[in-house]
């Protein structure tokens, strides 16, 4: 009796080690998935930062180029202005030359030298038909 115990022993100790045995290889196994699944996040980790990285220096690109965008912008806004003002100076000049008295009379008599009636000068002129007739009556050669 003593011999089938130490043989039913040495059996479930076998069994247990074939268990243990099992286990091991079980654990191994899964411990070289985790592994391979550690790296696959590791280098996708790695490529995350690098594209996050590319974005965050585009983004610092777009935004130093908006804000020459924007200095260029003002500088041309000044620019423009200033031009806007000197155009509005020689509208102003060039209106005070077409009103002056002078101006109206020598448009007058060039239309009465091109063969133009009173009621046209006084039409291209701005002036009304009487004014015209007494403009160019002042100016009948003697």
């Amino acid at each position: 009796m003593n011999t089938a115990v130490l043989f039913l022993l040495l059996i479930v100790s076998s069994v247990l080690e074939l268990i243990i045995l099992a286990c091991v290889f079980f654990f191994y196994y899964r411990l070289r998935k985790s592994e391979s699944l550690m790296r696959m996040l590791q280098d996708n980790q790695t490529k995350l930062l690098a594209r996050i990285e590319t974005n965050a220096r585009l983004e610092r690109e777009v935004v130093d180029s908006f804000a020459q965008r924007q200095i260029e912008l003002e500088e041309l806004n000044t620019k423009l202005e200033d031009r806007a003002q000197s155009l509005r100076r020689l509208l102003e000049q060039a209106e005070g030359i077409t009103r002056s008295p002078q101006f109206l009379r020598e448009i007058i008599l060039n239309g009465r030298k091109k063969g133009l009636s009173a009621q046209q000068i006084a039409r291209n002129a701005g002036l009304s038909v009487d004014e015209v007739r007494l403009i160019l009556a002042q100016n009948v050669p003697e």
